[in-house]
């Protein structure tokens, strides 16, 4: 049974604003995927609710050439995962949109939802973070811009304060040689939270990023092993030395869904995968 709560659906921010202001058990409402879960299993203290769907601000999906792409927290996973500019310059997310749950629930999931979930194994977070994507917040004290690599600070916690809401998400612009991919390791094809998500990015200039869900208290970017493979290059040697080194840089803790053990071994091998796959596109 749901508990009583006040909904609202307004048709502009600055009304959305005026109504947040001063309340607390405010919940935010997009897709809706992961709420009414918790609405029904009544695991979280909903008051109000407030669906942004109707706010202008959040139905924007457009690419400004030398700026990047912003995506905006009413688009549903299915449009990032259909829109051609997107698979053109970021594939990883594209990869990673088609992992999440199933084609009906992508329908109504959206980009902004998931990360404000903040599960650890969140499939669209790494992606994000390997563009150094930003998030754009607003409140009714002003608006304000969040790198993506700062968002998380725990389990289903994020640096968002109880009165701000989100916007949308900036990628920024990368160049035409910019590969990337998005690889996930689960229980059940298709239908489960990862067990291991590991995105995996090479720009035009052959630097290498790296990041990982269900690794870590939060999804997160790898930079100390970024940095230790400046000197390796981009070559299958540099793959195999990956699948090794990743465990020492990840705490992943065993649940459920795995152990421990399994996942430092399912990172690694992933993470090898992906790299060499962006190598050999590179190549052709």
């Amino acid at each position: 049974m749901l508990s009583k709560f006040d909904y609202v659906k307004p048709t502009s921010l600055e009304e959305a604003l005026r109504y947040i202001k001063d309340k607390d058990g405010v919940k935010l409402l997009a897709g809706g995927t992961d709420l009414m879960i918790s609405l029904r299993h009544n695991v979280v203290d909903v008051k109000h609710i407030i669906d942004i769907k109707d706010i202008p601000e959040t139905k924007i999906m457009k690419h400004t050439p030398g700026e990047g792409v912003f995506i905006g927290a009413s688009i549903t996973v299915n449009q990032i995962a259909q829109s051609k500019i997107i698979k053109e310059k970021y594939p990883a997310l594209v990869e990673g949109s088609d992992f999440l749950a199933s084609y009906q629930l992508r329908n109504r999931a959206t980009l902004v939802g998931n990360i404000c979930n903040a599960s650890p194994g969140a499939d669209l977070a790494p992606s994000l973070l390997l563009y150094d994507s930003i998030v754009s917040v607003a409140s009714p004290n002003g608006n304000r811009e969040i790198n993506i690599n700062e968002f998380f600070t725990g389990v289903k916690k994020t640096i968002l304060q109880k009165d701000e809401i989100v916007l949308g998400v900036l990628l920024p612009e990368v160049q035409k040689k910019d590969k990337s991919t998005y690889l996930k390791q689960s229980r059940l094809k298709g239908h489960d939270l990862a067990t291991v998500g590991v995105a995996i990015r090479v720009d035009s200039d052959n630097n290498i990023y790296i990041a990982m869900a269900a690794v870590a208290p939060t999804p997160i970017r790898l930079l100390k092993l970024e940095e230790a493979i400046k000197t390796k290059g981009l070559n299958s040697e540099t793959a195999q030395w990956i699948e090794k080194e990743v465990p020492n840089y990840i705490k992943p803790i065993s649940d459920v869904r795995s152990s421990a053990q399994y996942r430092l071994h399912a990172a690694s091998v992933l993470a090898k995968q992906g790299l060499t796959k962006l190598i050999e596109e590179r190549v052709v």
